[in-house]
């Protein structure tokens, strides 16, 4: 084993630690947050990082094209579809009253509601 390719697995687990921990304080602040606009910003912006941190490391200890292809498309669809379902949950919320107002700061989605009713 060369130099390199320790350095390489050394990173490579060290990335998976890293996000691995990423991920279990977003479950934290998922279970410790009060709202749930709080709990879908725990939900998504840590868990997304995590796993790419993950995945990034993964990437680094398998090598392979097919398996870095596959990572890349893990990779894309959990960027593409974490934060918009969380957008989806938090909306939902919102129209559903499980939001209280007075704690934001700013209120765009009211005037929007209020418009097209």
């Amino acid at each position: 084993m060369s130099l390199w390719l320790g350095i390489v697995d050394t990173a490579g687990a060290a990335m998976l630690l890293i996000g691995a921990a990423i991920c279990l304080l977003g479950v934290i602040g998922m279970i410790r947050l009060p709202d749930v606009l709080s709990r879908s910003h725990a939900a998504t912006k840590p868990q997304t990082l995590g796993m790419i941190l993950v995945l990034a490391g993964v990437a680094l200890r398998l090598r392979s094209g097919m398996d870095l292809a596959t990572l890349g498309l893990i990779a894309f669809f959990q960027m593409l579809t974490g934060p918009v379902a969380s957008h989806l949950v938090a909306r939902s919320a919102y129209r559903t009253g499980q939001v209280d107002h007075g704690e934001l700061l700013f209120d765009e989605l009211d005037e929007q509601l209020t418009d097209s009713k």
